[in-house]
């Protein structure tokens, strides 16, 4: 396929300034595709988010330019199990399907209501590549609603994407997928974790605020999947220590998880991080900690950006999940039984307490990401996969 002719369309559920894993690794295909000479379009739906420059609000519809790529964003009614409902969307894909009429299109995976549109084309002339980020597993009932559209997205589909290995080879329709399977690494953007020298000496700032004490890092959205009250208690295994946990981001639990670590001195709640912030301690950490219990964790973008910088992880074993093909145990970090504290709480013990541990699984941490996730990488598994179609 001749890229450099090609006119892609990614359908993204959101996207920049939304910061999510799925809408992350969307941009990263923007981005890695900026210099091949193919004409690029966004669809995504609107959701509140900014960065400063850029305001978005959920419930317009508007065209944007980010990274000289135009995005439409369609607003929405209402969300209904995680899913944005637009009475716009089928109108702006048919305009796209219409008069951009795209010869390559990337489906970030789940998004059933964007799928239910996109088939409709399904006897259009263009190579389909489905990223499947992850199985629909919380909505327990209304999954089975989608098991046609499933089944009918992966026979249109030219190639089925997975981060790693687990995504295709353990989803619920890995029969299904055959020889479309491909593997394709999240992608981390080295050139936003780079640090000037103001974010290096905040990051010195809060290691001499904390100069005393061994920092276990998490950041991410206080859901529930995330295992934060799995954190809390492990934290309440190491009274008497010198370990702080210090946790940013927020979310709909936020609330319910000061509630659950009121009285425990070691841990701190940072709230919603600038990227500037977000580096400095990132820089500071010690460890970095993801417990994360489902496999709606499904590569873990922070995780690999923690160990980016150099640092050991501790993690949970979760079944079906890339995670722990990021973080290898023993060596990358140290993995723990699901969703048991009292293991976790001695893996944070352990790190903290031997520094030779921590620089030797730091290290290997570091080089695992570079190998795995650095943009040379992704761009290469990228033209590779592009070149087989």
């Amino acid at each position: 396929m001749d890229i450099s002719k090609a006119r892609i369309l990614h359908i993204s559920k959101y996207y920049y300034p939304f910061i999510g894993g799925t809408e992350q690794v969307a941009q990263s295909l923007v981005k890695s595709l900026a210099d091949s000479g193919a004409e690029q379009k966004v669809i995504c739906f609107n959701e509140d988010a900014g960065d400063g420059a850029l305001s978005c609000r959920r419930d317009e519809t508007v065209t944007d330019v980010i990274d000289g790529v135009e995005v439409i964003r369609c607003g929405c009614l209402f969300k209904a199990a995680s899913q944005s409902v637009s009475s716009v969307y089928g109108k702006e894909l048919r305009k796209l399907m219409d008069r951009f009429q795209p010869t390559l299109v990337f489906f970030h995976y789940p998004n059933p209501f964007a799928a239910h549109y996109l088939l409709k084309y399904r006897n259009r002339d263009f190579r389909l590549l489905i990223y499947w980020h992850l199985d629909i597993t919380k909505q327990k009932v209304l999954k089975h609603f989608f098991h046609g559209q499933n089944l009918a997205l992966i026979q249109r589909a030219d190639r089925i994407i997975g981060a790693t290995p687990m995504h295709v080879d353990t989803s619920a329709y890995t029969a299904f997928f055959g020889k479309k399977r491909c593997i394709l690494p999240y992608m981390i953007d080295e050139d936003s974790l780079r640090m000037n020298d103001g974010e290096a000496a905040s990051g010195k700032r809060i290691k001499e605020q904390y100069a005393e004490s061994i920092l276990a890092f998490f950041i991410g959205r206080h859901v529930a999947y995330k295992g934060l009250n799995c954190l809390i208690r492990a934290s309440g295994e190491l009274n008497g220590t010198n370990i702080r946990f210090l946790i940013a981001g927020d979310g709909e639990l936020t609330d319910s998880l000061k509630e659950q670590a009121k009285g425990d001195a070691k841990i701190r709640f940072l709230g919603r991080l600038t990227d500037s912030e977000r580096k400095a301690y990132l820089y500071a950490a010690d460890i970095i900690c993801l417990p994360s219990v489902t496999r709606s964790e499904g590569f873990g973008l922070a995780l690999a950006e923690g160990m980016y910088f150099g640092h050991p992880a501790v993690t949970f074993t979760i079944p079906g999940s890339g995670v722990n093909y990021v973080n290898l145990n023993g060596v990358t970090g140290i993995e723990c039984p699901n969703g048991d504290t009292r293991a976790y709480a001695s893996a944070v013990r352990r790190l903290a307490e031997d520094e030779a541990l921590r620089k030797t699984m730091g290290e290997a941490a570091r080089k695992r990401v570079r190998e795995l996730c650095s943009p040379a990488a992704f761009q290469s598994r990228l033209t590779e996969l592009l070149n087989s179609l």
